[in-house]
Parts: C-alpha cells; sequence; structure tokens
C-alpha cells in the first residue's frame, strides 16, 4: 500500500506546488511563482519514474497525474503571464487568451490519455514544457512587447493541440535503488529555487523554448512538405489534362 503510494505523493507535490505558484504571484512574488511550476516539473518528471521503478503504475495515479497537471502546468502559468504582462490591455482579450492557454492543456493531456502515441514521442508540446516556457517567459515582460506576449501565449497553446512528434524524453528511468534519493533532489532544488529564483528560472527558459521551437520547426516543415506535394499533384493534373487535350485535338 505505502509502495504504490509514493509515486502519488510526487503527484500530489506538484500539484501542491502548482497552487503554490498561484497565490505567489497575485501577491506579487512572480519570479518565485515561476520557480515553484518549475519545480512541479521536477515532481511531474519523477511521479511516472518512481512507479515505473516500483511496479506501481495505476488509472488512478494517471488520473491524479493529469488533474495536477492542469492546474501546475495550464491554470498557474496562465494566471502569472496575466498577471505579469496581460493587465495594460483590452480585458476581453487578456481573459480569452489567458483561458485559452489552460484550455488547450486540458485537451492536450485528454487525447493523451485516450490517444495511444508514437513510441518515443508525443503527440503534441506536452503541457509541462509549454508551462514552463509561458511562466518564464512572463519574467521577460518588462523587455518584450505585450503582443509579442500574447501572440507566444497563443503559439504555445497552438502546439500543445497540434500534432507535431516531441521526443518523448520519460523512458529514462530510475535505478529501484536510488529511489531514495529523489525526495533529497526535490528538496535541493526548492532551497535553491527560493535561493536563486529569478536567474534558476531564466537558465531553464532556454532549453524549454528550443524544445517548444523544435515542434515549430517540425511544423513548417510539414506543412512545406505538403506544399510541395499539392504543387507536383498540381503539375501532374495539368500534364494530364493536357495530354486528354492533345488525343481529343
Amino acid at each position: 500500500m505505502i509502495r504504490k503510494s509514493v509515486p502519488n505523493m510526487f503527484t500530489i507535490g506538484n500539484l501542491f506546488l502548482g497552487f503554490l505558484a498561484i497565490i505567489l504571484v497575485f501577491n506579487e512574488y512572480t519570479e518565485l511563482a515561476a520557480i515553484m511550476v518549475i519545480v512541479a516539473m521536477l515532481c511531474d518528471g519523477l511521479d511516472g519514474r518512481v512507479a515505473r521503478a516500483l511496479n506501481a503504475q495505476s488509472e488512478f495515479g494517471k488520473e491524479l497525474d493529469s488533474l495536477s497537471d492542469v492546474i501546475s502546468f495550464g491554470v498557474a502559468p496562465a494566471f502569472i503571464m496575466y498577471v505579469t504582462a496581460f493587465q495594460g490591455i483590452n480585458e476581453a482579450t487578456a481573459w480569452i487568451v489567458t483561458a485559452i492557454f489552460p484550455i488547450c492543456g486540458a485537451l492536450r493531456l485528454a487525447r493523451f490519455n485516450v490517444v495511444a502515441g508514437t513510441p518515443g514521442y508525443f503527440i503534441g508540446l506536452p503541457i509541462p514544457a509549454a508551462g514552463g516556457v509561458l511562466c518564464t517567459l512572463a519574467l521577460f515582460a518588462a523587455d518584450i512587447n505585450t503582443v509579442v506576449l500574447v501572440l507566444s501565449t497563443l503559439l504555445l497553446s497552438y502546439l500543445m493541440i497540434s500534432t507535431v512528434k516531441y521526443p518523448n524524453f520519460k523512458k529514462i528511468g530510475i535505478p529501484k535503488s536510488a529511489i531514495w534519493v529523489t525526495p533529497v533532489v526535490v528538496v535541493i532544488a526548492v532551497v535553491l529555487a527560493i535561493k536563486f529564483p529569478g536567474s534558476i528560472s531564466k537558465m531553464i527558459f532556454v532549453p524549454l523554448v528550443l524544445y517548444a521551437l523544435y515542434g515549430l520547426k517540425k511544423n513548417v516543415e510539414q506543412i512545406s512538405r505538403l506544399d510541395r506535394v499539392l504543387k507536383r499533384r498540381g503539375r501532374r493534373r495539368g500534364q494530364n489534362d493536357e495530354a486528354v487535350n492533345k488525343t481529343h485535338m
């Protein structure tokens, strides 16, 4: 019983940190709020690995993980961006853009739970990565035009529900003998996060945004490939029509 509860403790920790991030940003601790989301990503990455190492996977844990992710990586990052950057724009626009992000995140999670994916890949940008990019991007709100931040939020929302394939690193497991280290890793991460909130968040931003842009690049390649296919079909159709016309002449 205790063995099966261990992975869920990491998931609950993820949920708690997401809720804490919402409270912190409304109390103007933006950097701490962002770092809580980053540490929640660590918990989210550990819960599945610990479950596999202990052979404690369950449908309950899977559903709890999805519900926690909606809060920690959907609602919390959206609120961080709203409070930090969207206060000065049209209210309706701010509300709609803020709401779209967690909605797309929930759709992404629902699809992940019911649709079989491609081995080694995620279909669509994973919500933890999207939430990590959004909450760390908010830290640059003073230096980036609000229109860019709005478009970035919508782009991340789209990438979550897209069919672009992203590399899946979840298969990298944890040895059963090293499970006792995982709570220590989380505690160290929290201590470092509290001590250097802004620096760590901005450092994490770089690899996360590169991961998100990987999917955008793939999406552009898919569109270019489709455009070339359509052009080839158009040329073939034109050649066939020309051949038919010559036959009837």
